[in-house]
């Protein structure tokens, strides 16, 4: 980041994996507006990214992130109702740039995920956490609503636990967001790196471009009676058939080797 103002996220590329790290442990990486601009600007350059095939998304410190900032909090208090549509639509568009990017995001979650950071691993396509991590959607205890954050966390629950987690607030752990299925896998807290690196080598051998079509046809048909999804579904399928990607993946299986998007 080249921002005069100091960083709040790293962004450490290896190989062909990007990590976007937040980098507010001070306060456990809650959100303000600055840090919300900086990853809407880190997703969506994602978008022309020809290097990197997975991205990490994780939190430096004690806890992956605390949701928003309490001092962020304070002042939007103060905001008139225009200037609070304007806050809430930047961290509207952020969470869209997450959900859209068209690269697989694994959210890697530790020590506590409130609010916001529970927004970040629903709008994330795969959710690992370790055993011991806090989540809540808490703001119904402040007077407030995880509004902005609720099309990713129902997408993610569903209504009906919803209706338990958005009105009472209460916390549960991750054992519990599994069962729910705001994430996918629960490890040990040693362990988060090494279920990433499992996940990632998966990926690798997925093609690109069908990863980024997949993420768009799970979108568009969300919701739809089959024939009401018949047309599309057709649709994409044709067009994937007839792609060079699909082609080097058929000639790769005839002829027994790895596929192109695959690195030795």
């Amino acid at each position: 980041m080249t921002d005069s103002a100091p960083s709040r996220l790293r962004l450490v590329r290896g190989g062909r994996v990007a990590r976007v790290i937040l980098s507010r442990p001070e306060v456990r990486n809650a959100f303000d507006d600055a840090l919300i601009a900086e990853l809407t600007r880190v997703f969506l350059d994602f978008t022309a990214d020809s290097e990197t095939r997975v991205v990490l998304l994780s939190g430096e410190g004690p806890s992956f992130c605390a949701g928003a900032d309490i001092q962020w909090m304070r002042r939007a208090g103060e905001y008139s109702r225009e200037e609070n549509e304007l806050d809430a639509g930047r961290m509207a568009r952020m969470l869209r740039a997450i959900d859209a990017c068209p690269l697989p995001v694994i959210a890697l979650a530790h020590g506590a995920a409130i609010g916001g950071g529970v927004g970040l691993v629903a709008a994330a396509d795969i959710a690992i956490a370790t055993e011991g991590t806090v989540f809540s959607l808490a703001e119904v205890k402040l007077g407030i609503l995880p509004s902005v954050i609720s099309p990713y966390v129902l997408r993610a629950i569903g209504p009906r636990q919803a209706r338990d987690l958005f009105l009472t607030g209460d916390r549960f752990d991750a054992a519990e967001a599994f069962r729910i299925g705001l994430v996918h896998q629960v490890v040990a807290r040693g362990e988060l790196e090494g279920a990433a690196a499992r996940r990632v080598a998966s990926l690798a051998t997925s093609a690109p471009g069908a990863i980024g079509v997949a993420k768009k046809l799970i979108e568009q048909v969300t919701g739809l009676a089959p024939e009401e999804a018949m047309q599309l579904t057709v649709r994409t399928i044709a067009e994937r058939r007839a792609s060079a990607e699909a082609k080097e993946g058929l000639t790769a299986f005839l002829e027994k080797r790895p596929p192109s998007w695959v690195k030795g």
